[in-house]
């Protein structure tokens, strides 16, 4: 059996989940979900970064102690975040854990030992809102950090380096071997173009600081956050299911899902973490775009923020992944506004899946006392469905969520055309044409059931309902994407909206 390992990045917990955290865990648990439909092993991984500087500035302003701080965000926002999206990761990683303390100074300790890390002293400038060391070059003419707007501080410390310039040459060659390491491709040339640029050694550790995981052979300082934080991929499947070491089993396929703002973090300084620690890099690596509110990136400090919950509770969770998963190729920027969600979420959602459901359930219940009889034939959908069976797995694997997601609605559109081209209206109403009026039924009931197995990755709640309404299992195995599948039933009546109307004031207030 196939082993499937993702991961999201932990989140920063400083402030309260938006849009672009919401669009990265439905990302990953739709492919996840997929996986698990192809009869893959898998494990999904999520979580939140607690050990940042700035958590520790903000408890202050609060008023309270960092732990105290950090457990309220993570408890309240955090925690429930996945769920709230329809996701259903199998361990959630916070970095305040026991087992991801121990872990780190077990990895560092590693690194120390293979003579990767050097004492010296760092003077520069320092982010805390990226938690990142800054030259002047990657600052604007103003001197300020380009992501955040804000004066980054200038520290001077004695630290623990760790020689990333030690690892230029087997980096090249690992691109080189594997050129399909990061995705997309554009993304694998960002990351190799930084490395053949030149690396410089940065610092593992930070001083003065209680707040962190201490270093194992100076606990007068800590690991630095970032370091700290990229090790949660390893360190969690040592502890995540209580007496079970995961890593052999799901660290040789690990996959990371990660925004184009923490590429260098993950595509170069993380594989030379691992390689000095004696450890196999990932599998793959990708890095998708942003998704964009008025060509901005949605992100608090910039206070452009979309709250998914809100959109939940207005149109449902489903609707929220549909449009996540549709609104841009994957990997690329996207534009959102609630203007497109909503005109998406009336078009596609509730005319072109909607009506199909309501429509097809309401002819077999008039026309056929709501029996839906067994009537495969020499069907045209018999290769549409075969075709999609095999692209939306090549698609999924290839991380374009978006371009299965419109294989998927080719077959929906390709329904919708079949109804109007059949009437089936005009077919009951000759007694001759009985068979063929079975046959049209049935082709739309199957249809509808193989749709809904090749989105339930997307849509799981739609999906069921999808099932129930025409009477079939909740079998949800990728085998039943074909043809010819779906069994008799009895007592179909018409289906309710399965998105029914919102009004556009109503979710623009």
């Amino acid at each position: 059996m196939s082993r499937y390992y993702l991961t999201t990045p932990i989140y920063y917990v400083n402030s309260t989940p938006h849009i672009g955290h919401a669009y990265t865990t439905i990302a990953a648990d739709i492919l996840v979900r997929h996986h698990k439909q192809r009869g893959d092993e898998t494990f999904f991984l999520t979580g939140t970064d607690e050990n940042a500087s700035k958590n520790v500035r903000a408890a202050e302003q609060a008023g309270v102690d960092p732990k105290t701080f950090v457990d309220r965000l993570v408890e309240e926002d955090w925690r429930p975040l996945p769920a709230r999206v329809g996701a259903n990761p199998d361990f959630f990683i916070r970095t305040t854990d026991e087992g991801h303390h121990r872990f780190v100074q077990e990895f560092v300790q590693r690194i120390y030992d293979n003579g990767h890390i050097y004492e010296d002293t760092y003077a520069g400038l320092y982010c805390v809102s990226c938690e990142e060391f800054k030259t002047e070059e990657e600052l604007t003419a103003d001197g300020l950090c380009p992501e955040h707007g804000t004066r980054p501080e200038w520290i001077e410390e004695r630290n623990w380096f760790f020689r990333l310039s030690a690892f230029q040459e087997q980096l090249l060659r690992l691109y080189d071997e594997q050129p399909e390491f990061v995705q997309p491709v554009h993304r694998y040339n960002e990351a190799r173009s930084f490395i053949e640029g030149g690396l410089r050694d940065f610092s593992l550790s930070r001083a003065g600081q209680p707040w962190g995981v201490p270093v194992p052979w100076d606990p007068e300082q800590v690991v630095y956050v970032w370091v700290d934080a990229l090790i949660n991929y390893l360190s969690a499947l040592t502890y995540a299911r209580p007496g079970e070491d995961l890593r052999d089993e799901y660290w040789p396929v690990a996959r990371h899902l990660i925004g184009k703002d923490i590429l260098r973090f993950h595509c170069v300084f993380w594989p030379a973490l691992l390689l000095a620690a004696g450890y196999e890099v990932p599998k793959q690596i990708f890095v998708h775009g942003w998704l964009l509110f008025g060509d901005r990136k949605i992100s608090k400090s910039s206070g452009n923020v979309i709250e998914p919950l809100e959109l939940v509770d207005l149109y449902g969770v489903d609707a929220l992944r549909f449009y996540v998963a549709r609104v841009t190729r994957f990997g690329q920027d996207g534009n959102a506004s609630v203007d497109d969600f909503h005109e998406r979420y009336e078009r596609e959602l509730g005319n072109d899946l909607g009506n199909l459901l309501s429509r097809t359930t309401a002819l077999i219940a008039r026309f056929r006392d709501g029996r839906l009889a067994e009537a495969p034939w020499d069907s045209p959908f018999r290769s549409e469905l075969a075709k999609l069976a095999h692209e939306v797995p090549a698609l999924l694997d290839a991380w374009d969520l978006s371009g299965a997601l419109d294989a998927v609605w080719g077959v929906v559109r390709s329904l919708n055309r079949y109804v109007e081209e059949r009437a089936p209206w005009q077919l009951a109403k000759d007694e001759s044409k009985a068979e063929e009026l079975d046959r049209t039924l049935y082709d739309l009931a199957d249809g509808l059931r193989v749709v809904a197995v090749a989105l339930a990755s997307y849509l799981p709640e739609t999906a069921d309902r999808i099932l129930a309404a025409l009477g079939q299992p909740d079998d949800l195995v990728w085998q039943g994407v074909a043809y010819g599948r779906t069994v008799p039933a009895e007592g179909i009546a018409a289906a309710e909206p399965l998105f029914p109307r919102v009004e556009l004031e109503t979710a623009v207030a």
